[in-house]
């Protein structure tokens, strides 16, 4: 999204600067070693268990050469695990917040992705710690899924594992935070198009218009709305996701975010959503044109907006002047 906006933008974004990303060195090594030794040891007492995976989730969070390290022990992420879920640490929910935050953590070097992904127990746990950990570990649990779905790989095994009702679910009852890390891993799987219907039949689409409804009455849940019709611009493939909207007065919240947000990415959104609800059903032609006549918005955006705003716009103004010409096509 960062790069798509600086793409119309005309704003170059910077190179990442990862050369030294993969280099591991022996002192991180051995920390590593000596952490999951701790961590993983038949040896080790509860407490010294705790503050083993507690001080990995604090040496992760920047220590990138730390982080590179479990390229080379791969299976150190299910030892973890297993004994964060063993029966005396399960019911903890420091060790369960310390442990998704450590995944989360290590999820960010670029070839642990694929490691986390594949393994057996890793996202099944962070979907166990979305549905009944803390808030904090729920976040961080949507995070990390939204850190893994950067691959197409484990987009498709994280929506098959049943991660997208519980992410909706923390995209409607979330603290803040955990709202937007939930949207944000919502967008991310559903770049993928099988999980659009999953998304879906998961509530998605009601979750995200309320939050846009919300915002446009002033009861304080704006904070989301950037959000919400991103994540429904993108559902709008969707022709589950497109009828819900329809039938759930849609409409109406895509005109009202047309004609007075003042974000430019937004009335993009939403005239991409309110594009595909006229294609999928010309009876909402109507209440669209029945707007447009009273205001005008999609032919100002249609001259005004960002490329993809009024390549949409004007699209739907094309099929309101296709309906006038030929009746039988109208609602």
């Amino acid at each position: 999204m960062i790069s798509q906006w600086c793409t119309d933008n005309g704003i170059t974004l910077p190179p990442v600067e990862n050369q030294d990303e993969d280099l591991v060195t022996n002192n991180e090594r051995e920390t590593f070693r000596k952490l999951f030794e701790r961590i993983v040891s038949s040896s080790s007492d509860l407490s010294e268990q705790r503050e083993a995976i507690k001080e990995l989730r604090l040496r992760t969070k920047c220590n990138s050469s730390l982080r590179a390290a479990i390229g080379e022990r791969p299976d150190s992420i299910s030892q973890m695990i297993s004994v964060a879920s063993s029966p005396e640490l399960e019911n903890s929910a420091e060790v369960v917040e310390d442990t998704v935050t450590a995944i989360l953590n290590l999820s960010i070097h670029e070839s642990n992705k694929k490691i986390i992904g594949d393994d057996p127990l890793a996202v099944p746990f962070l979907i166990k710690a979305l549905q009944s950990g803390t808030m904090e570990a729920r976040s961080n649990a949507a995070a990390a899924i939204f850190s893994l779905s950067a691959l197409d790989g484990n987009k498709a095994r994280i929506g098959e594992l049943g991660a997208m009702r519980p992410l909706v679910e923390l995209l409607e009852h979330g603290s803040t935070a955990a709202r937007k890390d939930a949207a944000s891993a919502i967008f991310n799987l559903c770049t993928l198009h099988e999980n659009k219907s999953r998304a879906t039949k998961s509530g998605a689409v009601d979750v995200t218009l309320r939050a846009v409804a919300c915002a446009g009455d002033g009861s304080g849940s704006g904070s989301l709305v950037d959000e919400s019709l991103a994540v429904l611009a993108l559902l709008s493939g969707d022709h589950e996701a497109v009828e819900e909207v329809g039938e759930t007065g849609g409409v109406a919240s895509m005109l009202h975010v047309v004609k007075d947000d003042p974000c430019k990415r937004n009335k993009e959104n939403a005239a991409a959503v309110l594009f595909a609800v006229c294609v999928y059903d010309r009876t909402r032609l109507r209440e669209v044109a029945e707007h447009e006549k009273l205001n005008g918005s999609l032919g100002w955006l249609a001259r005004n907006g960002t490329s993809r705003a009024r390549r949409k716009a004007a699209g739907i103004l094309d099929k309101m002047k296709r309906s006038m010409h030929h009746p039988h096509y109208s609602c």
